[in-house]
């Protein structure tokens, strides 16, 4: 049976009557049954909703564990679940119980996407897992995001801090003669619900043309090491295995912070051009010249007596002063700046990174969505949900259509 019981104009039109959305971002119309939780899979689907897309999320009566995830908290509610979940609807079901596993299955029905991070097998036991659903939706894309696959480490718990261990993160970062340290967000989470999105689209995008779904499979540790990029590919196509170094970049100098007269400034110099910019600068010109600094490679290997010189200029400004003369001779430079510093200098460049997602009572600032599109404009309709807050919204929509879906086991 396919998911798109109507025309897609129609559902769409259905859609925004029972869900109150204006049907304006790039996938309005499409269905998203989000059984994920925590991060990498509720950022995924809350870049769909934002897009458009009606994401229903399927909670357990207990909802989604981040929602315990304080402090920090709005108003009682965990920052951190508010940080992913705009834009979408909750409705809390129980899976063990047939009656609301029906209920489920007539979400998965009448849906075009499906999102899933249990562990491996965990969905069998309910028929959600795909060789059952895909035996009746053969139709669906249906996205699933484990830990570290399912074979040999079907087992491993899926979180983010085991994979910026094991997939090398943790022995790149932090002070060359110090302890490892992981990055200050859950950034593989964060990399692999990117990573989904891309895969649900392409995959979404094939449906269209052939009018089948597929099985988009994702790990933490498989985008970990395509995030890794130049470092994780210096291994397995130059054989180098990469080592902690600071602040320091592999294969440019200078490019991390060096310290001015009252604080540090990040200067990261990506060719020669910008390097004689920066010496002229600096009031030594001729030093871009000099054969220890004139190529990249001579830069590298001579890094503890540039950055010597470098140190002995740069103390006599304060960092905003160099800041604002290094810019105005396009060299690449910047403060290191806290959050709260860096959400309102991007406000100062215009970028609006604040949006208020939903109305009312309950309108809640979040991070704006990173893509704009010129005619299809991505919208910030809906706060974050309360648990099993839309479930009358979500009954009603499938009372509209009433698909016929196998009866559950």
């Amino acid at each position: 049976m396919r998911g798109t019981d109507m025309s897609h104009t129609a559902r769409a039109h259905t859609l925004q009557e029972i869900f109150g959305r204006p049907g304006t971002g790039p996938l309005a119309g499409v269905v998203v049954a989000d059984l994920s939780r925590v991060l990498a899979g509720p950022y995924c689907t809350m870049l769909l909703a934002d897009m458009g897309a009606t994401v229903i999320k399927v909670e357990s009566a207990a909802g989604d564990d981040a929602r315990a995830w304080v402090p920090p908290h709005r108003d009682g509610e965990s920052t951190f679940f508010l940080s992913v979940n705009r834009n979408k609807y909750s409705i809390a079901l129980d899976f063990t119980d047939p009656e609301q596993l029906a209920l489920v299955e007539q979400i998965v029905a009448r849906a075009d996407i499906l999102v899933e991070n249990f562990k491996p097998g965990g969905l069998a036991r309910y028929g959600l897992d795909y060789e059952t659903v895909s035996a009746w939706r053969p139709d669906l894309v249906y996205a699933s995001i484990t830990g570290f696959g399912t074979a040999g480490g079907a087992e491993l718990p899926g979180y983010d801090l085991l994979a910026q261990a094991l997939s090398g993160m943790m022995s790149l970062t932090g002070s060359q003669h110090g302890e490892p340290y992981r990055a200050g967000v859950a950034l593989f989470d964060v990399i692999t619900g990117l990573h989904a999105s891309t895969g649900i689209l392409g995959a979404f995008h094939e449906r269209q043309a052939s009018g089948r779904g597929q099985h988009v499979e994702l790990n933490l540790l498989s985008s970990a090491l395509s995030g890794l990029v130049n470092q994780s590919t210096a291994y397995v196509a130059g054989g180098t295995v990469p080592a902690r170094m600071g602040n320091e970049h592999p294969s440019l100098y200078p490019y991390e912070p060096f310290p001015a007269r009252d604080k540090e400034i990040v200067i990261a110099v990506g060719n020669n051009g910008q390097f004689a910019r920066l010496c002229a600068c600096l009031g030594v010109p001729a030093l871009a010249q000099e054969q220890r600094f004139a190529t990249v490679a001579a830069r590298n290997a001579n890094r503890a007596a540039l950055r010597e010189l470098m140190v002995e200029r740069l103390a006599v400004r304060d960092a905003e002063d160099w800041f604002q003369r290094l810019m105005a001779v396009q060299v690449p430079c910047a403060p290191i700046l806290a959050v709260d510093e860096g959400v309102r200098f991007a406000q100062g460049l215009g970028l609006d990174p604040v949006a208020l997602a939903g109305s009312g009572d309950r309108e809640i600032p979040t991070v704006r969505h990173p893509v704009s599109f010129s005619r299809t404009p991505v919208d910030y309709t809906q706060a974050p949900p309360r648990l099993d807050g839309d479930r009358d919204r979500v009954l009603a929509w499938l009372e509209s259509g009433k698909p016929a879906v196998r009866k559950a086991s």
